[in-house]
């Protein structure tokens, strides 16, 4: 959570989004955040990073996230809301890009996706797309 804290501090997201958010994160839950199937935690709180930290301009009121969560990836749709605008976007979080981009390889010869979990956290990001609401 260091690196969401920042972020979360900045944006101008509704004060009950926010503490809601950090509830959700330390095991509580959430109204104004809506999750579609199974995500694990510390994957839904890279992609709250990433959303506050592109985009802390807006005032958003609630969240919806529908993704996939593999092995090294995360993959879907988050929806924003403030007001009565919507904003999308499409991402794909993946540790195993991020370490091919960086030519990291394990001792087998794999690539070294937990090293890029560890190092890079939330800036794993090989897709972060705005879409038409």
């Amino acid at each position: 959570m260091p690196e969401l804290l920042p972020f979360l501090e900045a944006a101008a997201a509704h004060p009950e989004l926010k503490r809601e958010v950090l509830e959700y994160l330390q095991g509580g839950s959430t109204s104004r955040l809506e999750l579609k199937g199974y995500a694990p935690r510390v994957k839904v709180e890279r992609v709250l990073t990433q959303l506050f930290h592109t985009h802390p301009e807006l005032r958003i009121e609630r969240i919806e996230l529908a993704a996939r969560s593999g092995c090294s990836d995360f993959v879907g749709e988050v929806i924003a809301t403030e007001g009565g605008v919507t904003h999308r976007f499409a991402f794909t979080w993946c540790c195993a890009w991020r370490a091919r981009e960086l030519g990291w390889k394990d001792c087998f010869g794999f690539w070294d996706q937990t090293r890029a979990a560890r190092e890079y956290g939330w800036r794993c990001f090989e897709r972060w797309e705005c879409l038409p609401a």
